[in-house]
């Protein structure tokens, strides 16, 4: 039988793009997905996918993306690459893995939409983050990571949990569905959908203060398909929502919005 993490190596395009979109422009590293080796082994993924997704979380103008993926854990389980930033798993069991990293807060630039002119820039923030994972023979995973740093100030909190199910439909097809949210504090939530009072001043918008809580809960379905068994190729659909006082921002023209992901993978 193979090793149960393995069973959701054919996901980790779907995983680790489907869940973040529109995440993928903006905040990722919602959840640690290391599908490269069982523990003990050394091994990585590569490849690209085309995301539709939106300008910004809360945009109503859609944006399309070629994102490249690198990734690569080694034996002694320390991990780097662009889905899941560096860190050490430090489980040694097939069913659970656990540990620390450190990744970016990407923050957001006001070119990127004409809705985000006169909100200035949201810096580039490093983040500290603590991660904890559970995979099921049956095919069952759940997912959680606390991040800390985001926003020009460095004090945004967020924390994401997610769960989901992978299944073969045939030898060489897989389908995953997967569920989460995130919770964040109100430096990050102010941050990203508060307007201050220089703020309303420069962009028109009225002055909004945004408190902790849940800020969005997402939903995504993907199918994969196994050319061989290093080769795959994904087409996923996820569907996220804001939350409370995200969704209440004067900055959240579309309460829901539906993203899409074709991706090509490599495991080496």
């Amino acid at each position: 039988m193979s090793h149960p993490a393995f069973r959701f190596k054919p996901m980790v395009l779907a995983s680790c793009l489907a869940m973040t979109v529109p995440a993928a422009f903006g905040q990722a590293f919602d959840a640690v997905r290391l599908y490269g080796a069982a523990p003990g082994q050394s091994g990585g993924t590569t490849g690209g996918a085309l995301v539709a997704g939106t300008e910004y979380r809360g945009s109503d103008q859609r944006r399309t993306l070629l994102v490249p993926l690198l990734d690569y854990q080694w034996a002694n389980g320390w991990f780097a690459g662009v889905t899941n930033g560096v860190g050490v798993n430090l489980s040694s069991s097939p069913q659970w893995q656990y540990g620390v990293r450190l990744v970016l807060d990407m923050g957001r630039s006001e070119s990127r939409s004409n809705a985000l002119r006169g909100l200035g820039d949201i810096d580039t923030q490093a983040e500290a983050s603590v991660f904890a994972n559970y995979a099921t023979a049956g095919g069952l995973f759940y997912s959680s990571t606390l991040r800390y740093g985001s926003g020009n100030e460095g004090k945004g909190l967020v924390v994401d949990l997610g769960a989901g199910h992978s299944t073969q439909l045939a030898p060489q097809w897989r389908l995953g569905m997967g569920v989460g949210l995130t919770l964040a504090n109100a430096e990050h939530m102010q941050a990203y959908f508060g307007v201050t009072s220089a703020q309303s001043l420069r962009s028109g918008y009225r002055a909004y203060t945004a408190g902790s809580g849940v800020r969005d809960v997402r939903a995504n379905v993907a199918l994969t398909h196994l050319v061989n068994r290093r080769l795959s190729a994904t087409l996923a659909v996820s569907a996220s929502s804001l939350q409370g006082d995200a969704k209440r921002s004067p900055l959240a023209r579309q309460d829901t919005t539906v993203s899409g992901v074709l991706g090509v993978g490599y495991s080496f």
